[in-house]
C-alpha cells in the first residue's frame, strides 16, 4: 500500500506572464488609462494611469541622465508615499536594481546594505518620525566609498524628474527593450541568521508573477481598490500590494507614510476601498479604535492578513464588522517573493484561521524530514520547501548562504514546520530555526545576540521570543555579565536604542549566571522560552488559539 504524502502542486489555466514589470504596466496604462491609479491620502496625491506612467517615464529619464546602467543598484529609503512607488516602477523599467531600505533602519544596518549591495546612487526621505535620514546618511557615507548621488526625495525630487529632459524617448526606449524577464530587479534585505542581513534577489519574473497571482486570487479588477497600509519595502507593500494592482488595473489606496488605524479607516471610507491588507495587529487595532463605529466600511469585499498568526477571533471579527467576507491568509517568505500559499475567497472560517491556505498557481510545495529530506507522509510535520518561478535568484554576492537555502532541486527550504492535509492545505505548526515574528517583523535571536556581544560589559547573551497578545511575539535576552559589571535593563535599552531597528530591541531582560544546556554543550532555548513564559506569568497568553 502506497502512503499518501505531503506534496502538492498547483495547477493553473492562467499561464505565467513572460514579461518586465515595465511591459505589463505598460499594457494596464493602454487599457485603463483614464481610470485612477495612484492614491496616497497623506499627501493629496491622486493620478491616473497615464499619468502615472508619465511620472515614471519622467523619474526612469532622470535616472538615465544620472548614469544609471542596467544592474546599477538604486537604494530607497523611504515610508510609504507615492515617490516610493513611481520609484519602484521607474528604476524596473531602467533595469537598475532596486534596493529596499527599512525605514526603522539605523546607521548600523544602513552602513551595511549600502555596502553590501553596492548601492551607487540613493533615494531617501529627509526623515520619518523623530529620526533624521539625512543626518544618519552624513554620518555614515564616508565609510560608504561606492555611493556616489543621495537625491533627498522632498528637496530633489522635481529636479530628478527634470533631470531626464534632455533624454530622448528612444533611449529609455532602447533601454526597456534591452531588458530580459529573469533580470535582478530588487534586493530585500532579511535579518540574518549569523548576524548579517541577506539580500534576497528577486527578478521581475519572481515579483511580477507573484503579485499578479495574488491578484488572481483576490479576484482583482480595474473596478477594486486597494487599501495599503503595509510597508512598501517589504514584499507585502510593493509586491502583494503594489504589484497585484498595476497587473489588474486595481487603484493602490495609501493611507499613509507608516500605519494608523484611524487613518486607514478614513480612507477605506472616503476613496470606496475594496480590499483591504494588514497583519493581525493593524486589525485588531482597527477594530479596537475608538472611533470605529463612525465609519461605513460596506465597500469592503476582500483583503489579506498575513505576517503572523492570526486569532480565531479577530479572523471572525475582521469578516463580520469589517465586512470583508473574502478576506484570505497568505503565507510566503521574503526569499520566495513571497507569496507560497493563500486561502481560496471561498474558504470556510475553520480552513482560514486553521491553516495558511493551499499552494499558489504554479507553484509546489513539500513537507520534509529536516534530517533526511525525505517527503513525509500526510499529516506528519516536518519543514516546509517550495519550488517554482517565486524562488529568488539567490542572496546577493553570498553563494554560501544561497546553497545552503535553496537545494540542487531548486528547492527554496523554508526553516517553518508544516503539515499538510489531503486537501492540500497548509499549517504552520512550528519553526526549526528560533525566529522570532514580532507584529509581522521578522527578527533573528542571532542577529541581535551579535550586536549585545558587541557590549564591554555583557559575557553572553541569548534571545528568544515569548508571547505578547498585541504583537504575537516579544524579544527576550537572557543576559550573563562578565565579572564585576553592574547594567540594568533601562541601560541595556539605551544601549540599543539607535543603534538596532526598535522592533529588534529586547522587551524583557533577564541577567543570569549560566544558560540551560544540552549534554553537549548547546543552549536549550525551548527551556529558557519555558522558564521565560513562567516567571512573566505569560502562560495564558502562550494557549490563545491562532491559525
Amino acid at each position: 500500500m502506497t502512503t499518501a504524502l505531503s506534496y502538492a502542486h498547483g495547477t493553473s489555466t492562467t499561464p505565467l506572464l513572460g514579461e518586465t514589470i515595465g511591459q505589463n504596466l505598460r499594457r494596464t496604462v493602454e487599457r485603463y488609462g483614464d481610470r485612477e491609479a495612484l492614491v496616497v491620502a497623506s499627501q493629496n496625491y491622486r493620478v491616473t494611469w497615464r499619468q502615472f506612467w508619465d511620472a515614471t517615464t519622467a523619474v526612469a529619464k532622470g535616472l538615465l541622465a544620472l548614469g544609471i546602467q542596467k544592474g546599477d543598484r538604486v537604494g530607497l529609503w523611504s515610508p510609504n508615499r507615492f515617490e516610493w512607488t513611481v520609484s519602484q516602477y521607474a528604476l524596473a523599467r531602467t533595469g537598475a536594481i532596486l534596493v529596499n531600505l527599512n525605514p526603522a533602519y539605523r546607521t548600523s544596518e544602513l552602513e551595511y546594505a549600502l555596502n553590501q549591495a553596492g548601492v551607487s546612487v540613493l533615494l531617501l526621505a529627509k526623515g520619518f518620525r523623530q529620526t533624521d535620514y539625512t543626518q544618519m546618511l552624513a554620518e555614515v557615507r564616508p565609510r560608504c566609498a561606492g555611493l556616489r548621488e543621495a537625491l533627498v526625495l522632498d528637496s530633489d525630487w522635481d529636479r530628478l524628474m527634470k533631470g531626464g529632459a534632455k533624454i530622448g524617448d528612444d533611449v529609455l526606449e532602447a533601454r526597456e527593450l534591452s531588458l530580459q524577464f529573469d533580470d535582478p530587479i530588487n534586493i530585500q534585505y532579511t535579518s540574518g541568521t549569523t548576524g548579517f542581513p541577506k539580500g534576497a534577489t528577486l527578478s521581475h519574473h519572481n515579483v511580477l508573477n507573484n503579485g499578479f497571482f495574488v491578484g488572481e486570487v483576490l479576484r482583482y479588477g480595474p473596478e477594486d481598490r486597494v487599501c495599503i497600509p503595509v510597508p512598501f519595502y517589504h514584499c507585502f507593500g510593493m509586491v502583494m500590494g503594489n504589484l497585484a494592482c498595476t497587473s489588474h488595473g486595481s487603484a493602490m489606496v495609501i493611507p499613509g507614510e507608516a500605519f494608523d488605524p484611524l487613518a486607514v479607516l478614513q480612507t477605506v471610507q472616503a476613496e470606496r476601498c475594496t480590499s483591504l491588507y494588514g497583519v493581525p495587529t493593524m486589525f485588531i487595532a482597527e477594530l479596537d479604535h475608538p472611533r470605529f463605529g463612525e465609519f461605513d466600511l460596506r465597500t469592503l469585499r476582500t483583503g489579506i492578513m498575513a505576517g503572523s498568526p492570526c486569532p480565531v477571533e479577530v479572523m471572525k471579527q475582521v469578516q463580520s464588522r469589517m465586512h470583508m467576507g473574502e478576506v484570505t491568509i497568505c503565507y510566503g517568505m521574503t526569499e520566495t517573493s513571497p507569496v507560497s500559499t493563500q486561502n481560496p475567497l471561498d474558504d470556510t472560517l475553520e480552513k482560514r484561521v486553521a491553516t495558511v491556505g493551499r499552494v499558489h498557481p504554479h507553484l509546489e510545495v513539500k513537507v520534509v524530514d529536516p534530517d533526511s529530506g525525505a517527503v513525509v507522509p500526510l499529516g506528519q510535520p516536518g519543514e516546509l520547501c517550495t519550488r517554482g518561478y517565486s524562488v529568488m535568484l539567490g542572496y546577493w554576492e553570498n553563494a554560501e548562504a544561497t546553497a545552503a537555502a535553496i537545494d540542487r532541486a531548486g528547492w527554496m527550504h523554508t526553516g517553518d514546520l508544516a503539515t499538510m492535509d489531503g486537501e492540500g492545505y497548509v499549517k504552520i505548526v512550528g519553526r526549526i530555526k528560533d525566529m522570532i515574528i514580532r507584529g509581522g517583523e521578522n527578527v533573528y535571536p542571532r542577529e541581535v545576540e551579535e550586536f549585545l556581544h558587541t557590549h564591554p560589559e555583557i559575557s553572553e547573551a541569548q534571545v528568544i521570543g515569548v508571547p505578547s497578545v498585541k504583537y504575537g511575539e516579544e524579544v527576550m535576552a537572557w543576559v550573563r555579565l562578565k565579572s564585576g559589571a553592574s547594567l540594568t535593563p533601562e541601560t541595556l535599552t539605551a544601549f540599543c536604542t539607535g543603534r538596532i531597528s526598535t522592533f529588534k530591541i529586547p522587551r524583557h531582560w533577564k541577567f543570569v549566571d549560566s544558560f540551560p544546556m544540552t549534554v553537549t554543550g548547546k543552549v536549550q532555548k525551548f527551556r529558557m522560552r519555558e522558564v521565560s513564559i513562567a516567571e512573566l506569568g505569560l502562560g495564558d497568553v502562550a494557549t490563545i488559539k491562532t491559525a
